[in-house]
């Protein structure tokens, strides 16, 4: 693409891209250009192995530079670690239960919530350690949660079938989404922040307004319990993966079924777009994982070689490359659009649960029910 053409067509419809930015416009679509031609054939190597907790890890997750990340544990605690040196940086302590869900307030980086089995979530300085505040409400097990991108808001889903908007500068409840008539174990807001999405066991997904609390669609058609639901980056879509074996596809501002992708032979554990939010991302039950094209809604390839269920799968921020992590101990890096498997991370004495990458790309992080967290380079 011809980047100065480029640049003046968005100026069209952009007023913030004055005559005065042009130039470093064009610098950044010319940088983007240049990191997507790049030719990478990154081996990663182990480079250490944490002995994260005293008991079973439940989620890890980076900040966004990959500077550091967090484990969540059965010990009730989440610790902080330095991906550089894989030092532990601090331990989050205080929670009574199950420490389940946990996330940065990416980009940002400088606050941590944790949901926990005790029904309570935290907000913690990432930085100190401090617990700023603790959010009580929830009658049953907080199970997922996320912070909007404008990081003004956490929300939380719970087994007592409602999710909970928190205003995480006051420290108080927001709103209720109530309307789930079981579970709730995903959630997530979209790229602006004015709506969220709820999975539920109930077979439905919602899609709330986030300003009102307003339910604005259900997304009925799934015949299983949901497990994950996702928005596409520019907000238009929403995929969901359900354990009737499918994933379907929804229209975001109309809340009505585009496509229903079939040719997984068990449970859908997991389902992800990748940044553009052109390629969908599948796991299943069934060993393999798929991916789709989200315009024309075909399987462009077959993930197979994993000796187990894959429960977690995630694109590279480049969108060239998958991360599977599966109950045969063993991650797997794949071409995204050949489905040939690039490289085998062994090493895990036990199934690994979550796996994700650095913002650039050159990092991967596992976390394991060995108890392990690994840091591969």
């Amino acid at each position: 693409t011809d980047a100065i053409a480029l640049v003046e067509e968005i100026q069209k419809g952009e007023p913030l891209i004055t005559a005065s930015c042009k130039e470093h416009v064009i610098h950044l679509v010319r940088r983007l250009q240049e990191k997507l031609v790049e030719k990478e054939d990154h081996k990663f190597y182990l480079f250490k192995v944490l002995k994260a907790h005293i008991l079973p890890l439940t989620n890890v997750a980076f900040n966004k530079s990959g500077s550091c990340f967090i484990t969540g544990s059965y010990d009730r605690t989440c610790k902080v670690w330095d991906t550089a040196s894989g030092e532990e940086l601090r331990t989050l302590e205080g929670h009574g239960n199950v420490v389940y869900a946990i996330a940065f307030n990416n980009p940002y980086g400088d606050k941590i919530a944790t949901g926990s089995f005790d029904k309570t979530c935290k907000l913690w300085s990432a930085e100190t350690g401090k617990c700023y505040y603790t959010f009580r409400g929830h009658s049953a097990e907080i199970v997922c949660l996320s912070f909007n991108l404008q990081s003004t808001l956490v929300a939380t889903g719970s087994m007592d079938t409602t999710a909970k908007l928190w205003n995480i500068e006051k420290g108080e409840e927001v709103v209720t989404l109530s309307g789930h008539s079981a579970e709730i174990i995903a959630l997530s807001f979209n790229t602006s922040g004015d709506r969220i999405i709820t999975g539920s066991f109930d077979h439905t997904v919602a899609v709330w307004d986030v300003g009102t609390g307003r339910m604005l669609h259900t997304l009925i058609g799934h015949r299983g319990e949901i497990s994950s639901a996702q928005f596409n980056w520019d907000c238009s879509l929403i995929v969901t993966g359900s354990m009737d074996k499918t994933c379907m596809l929804w229209n975001a501002i109309t809340g009505t079924h585009i496509a229903t992708l079939t040719g997984h032979s068990d449970e859908i554990l997991d389902v992800c777009f990748d940044y553009a939010g052109q390629r969908i991302a599948t796991a299943s039950a069934d060993g393999s994982a798929r991916v789709y094209n989200a315009e024309t809604k075909k399987c462009i390839a077959k993930l197979e070689g994993h000796g187990g269920e894959i429960s977690k799968v995630c694109f590279n921020p480049k969108g060239n490359h998958i991360l599977t992590a599966s109950s045969d101990k063993t991650a797997r890096l794949w071409d995204a659009a050949t489905g040939h498997c690039l490289q085998i991370l062994e090493g895990h004495t036990d199934e690994i649960f979550s796996c994700a990458f650095n913002y650039k790309g050159d990092i991967i992080i596992t976390g394991s029910k060995d108890n392990t967290c690994r840091i591969w380079h």
